[in-house]
């Protein structure tokens, strides 16, 4: 069994002890979304496969929040943002601006990228070393203006 997987299944009993029902609810709906993916892909899923689901989740949160905000919903942005703290809590930690552009020059040299066109190749090698670490839109504008 996975380490994300044991953290947040003790962080649940805590959560239950302390009755705490806000965290309570944020952990089960992460415990939810995992249960979900082990079932329609029929796995057992890994830490690598845990942060690709925690990724995607802080990024559904972070759109919500700012569609909140422009809707001037300030109570549902408050949920929206502890429960997107919650989430990172459980990411790997987020990496710099000036360690990215390092592994970006690495994997521009490594493919001999020279324009846009040759994108799709940076982000390619990126994309595994950076799931979970890093903002994937963000690196890909980092990548947009270091090919221009």
């Amino acid at each position: 069994m996975a380490d994300i997987k044991n953290k947040l299944s003790d962080d649940v009993k805590a959560a239950m002890r302390a009755k705490e029902k806000k965290l309570l609810a944020a952990l089960r709906m992460i415990q939810a979304a995992f249960k979900q993916k082990e079932i329609d892909d029929r796995i057992e899923l890994t830490d690598e496969h845990m942060v690709v689901i925690l990724d995607k989740m802080a990024k559904q949160h972070r759109d919500s929040i700012s569609q909140f905000k422009d809707a001037k919903r300030d109570d549902l942005v408050e949920i929206e943002e502890y429960e997107l703290d919650i989430i990172t809590t459980y990411l790997p930690a987020q990496l710099s601006d000036d360690e990215i552009k390092s592994l970006i020059d690495n994997a521009i040299s490594k493919t001999g990228a020279e324009s846009i066109k040759d994108m799709g190749k940076v982000m390619g090698i990126l994309k595994g070393e950076l799931q979970g670490r890093a903002d994937m839109g963000k690196v890909s504008g980092l990548i947009k203006v270091q090919l221009n």
